[in-house]
């Protein structure tokens, strides 16, 4: 099969990227190959969806039929590509097919983190980050009422603030000192604890699980502290990796991501990245604002006006109503320090080099001056 541009992935960067590429050029084959049913919805939708009584079917905004045809696009769903054969410009498929490209386009996303837990309930454990995985998510929960969620990061504590929300008893597992550790100072990250605690949220941090037994009618989680939960249902929030696998195997070079240029070539001819697999500039960014800047730079690109991918500065929205945050991390690079002021309502804290603003996190009623600071930052990449 021949066809002129091809995607693999249908999430967000898939998707918008190929709006973007039809907005251009009407006329280029466009074939895109996902493993699931294609369907549009937004995925940052999936952690606080169960409060808001959204079931799986819900969230979804557009089928892959649909896709299809307002694309011009042939969509091939439940379809699992093996191999690139990035000389021969050659996907094959799991099912003995194979597609020619003239441009590739790796939009593949990320995979969860397995934690090495042992056990007889490790293949209990749930994930959810895709459609798919939330809809077995809302079954395993159905009649339920007890959750343990490994990871206090961000989708660990977005689906906290959902889950104790919607009624659920709800317990927070890591070996943070406290929630949102890679991304908040401690004042602010004591204020989403103490918020969500009140709540009902039940924290044990500074210790992580070790192993997952099944107990009566649910699970055991036996801690490293000498400590042991029984709930219903473990969620995993552990984090993302990029799907590399596929990239990796094709002979492309990676790191933390797909290695990209500010074109967002990767190391072969003709094949493209973006999204949460690629890494531009050192930078993994699995966030909506940078991902729909890439959409747009990689069209132009496509469409024959190269256009180097530039970053603003883009302020992360956490999900947590509880205790809104917002935070804009400065560069691990980056030299300065913090100027923090804190008290019940939030907390406002800026990071300053010698004579500029680097970056900010903001929680609570200091929320409202994000759009003050976001314009005092520099961008991302210039």
């Amino acid at each position: 099969m021949q066809a002129g541009l091809v995607i693999i992935g249908t999430g967000l960067a898939g998707y918008n990227l190929a709006r973007e590429f039809r907005k251009l050029d009407k006329a280029t084959p466009l074939t895109m190959l996902t493993g699931d049913d294609g369907s549009f919805y937004s995925k940052p939708m999936l952690s606080n969806a169960l409060s808001k009584g959204k079931q799986a079917d819900e969230l979804v905004t557009s089928t892959a039929e649909k896709m299809a045809a307002d694309l011009d696009a042939t969509i091939r769903c439940q379809t699992e590509v093996t191999k690139i054969d990035a000389p021969a410009h050659r996907i094959s498929l799991a099912d003995g097919e194979s597609i020619d490209y003239e441009r590739l386009v790796l939009a593949m996303g990320g995979r969860q983190l397995h934690l090495p837990l042992q056990g007889d309930a490790v293949a209990d454990i749930l994930y959810v980050n895709s459609l798919e995985d939330y809809r077995r998510f809302r079954v395993a929960i159905a009649n339920k009422k007890r959750i343990a969620i490994l990871g206090p990061g961000l989708i660990g504590c977005e689906f906290a603030n959902d889950l104790v929300s919607a009624g659920y008893e709800v317990h927070v597992i890591g070996p943070d000192k406290h929630p949102l550790g890679h991304l908040l100072p401690p004042e602010a990250g004591a204020l989403v604890q103490h918020a969500l605690s009140d709540l009902g949220v039940r924290w044990h941090l500074q210790t992580i699980a070790q192993s997952i037994t099944r107990a009566g009618g649910g699970v055991q989680l036996n801690l490293s502290d000498g400590s042991a939960i029984n709930t219903d249902v473990v969620l995993s929030a552990a984090g993302l990796r990029p799907n590399l696998a596929v990239a990796a195997m094709a002979g492309l070079k990676v790191d933390r991501g797909i290695i990209v240029n500010r074109l967002l070539e990767t190391s072969a001819k003709d094949i493209y990245a973006l999204g949460d697999c690629a890494e531009v500039e050192g930078k993994v960014l699995p966030y909506v604002l940078p991902l729909m800047a890439a959409t747009r730079a990689l069209a132009r690109t496509l469409c024959g006006e190269p256009t180097p991918l530039s970053y603003p500065a883009m302020p992360v929205v956490i999900k947590t109503p509880a205790h809104p945050v917002v935070v804009s991390p400065p560069d691990k690079a980056a030299n300065g320090r913090w100027m923090i002021e804190s008290d019940q309502s939030g907390v406002r804290a800026l990071f300053h080099d010698e004579d500029k603003l680097l970056g900010f996190v903001l929680t609570g009623v200091y929320v409202s001056d994000r759009q003050a600071l976001s314009k005092e930052l520099p961008p991302l990449l210039p």
